[in-house]
């Protein structure tokens, strides 16, 4: 059964960082496809950043050039770096993972807070 946690949410002031992990179990990581998406309060869950099994990456244009995602298929582990944190940023962030055969799992959710 796939598994994913996160961690490395937290309160932060406007400007700073944090990096955000999800570590994947009961799959062939390589083999997947992942990304990191986020739900405010009162909004719907949008996407932030994707990465598939080849590597490369998209993202969301309000996060572009500040927000970094990352794996490393030996750890099983998918990373969002996030910098110059703007309270709009704040929220709850999710990892996603999409197998070969198109099932989708979701983490348990970790949450971010940017104060101004």
């Amino acid at each position: 059964q796939v598994q994913l946690v996160e961690s490395g949410g937290g309160l932060v002031q406007a400007g700073g960082s944090l990096r955000l992990s999800c570590a994947a179990s009961g799959t062939i990581f390589r083999f997947v496809d992942m990304a990191w998406y986020r739900q405010a309060p009162g909004k719907q869950r949008e996407l932030v950043a994707s990465i598939n099994r080849g590597g490369s990456t998209n993202y969301v244009d309000s996060v572009k050039g500040r927000f970094a995602i990352s794996r490393d298929n030996a750890k099983n582990t998918v990373y969002l770096q996030m910098g110059s944190l703007k309270p709009e940023d704040t929220a709850v962030y999710f990892c996603h993972l999409e197998t070969l055969a198109a099932i989708h799992y979701w983490g348990q959710g970790t949450q971010v807070t940017v104060s101004s």
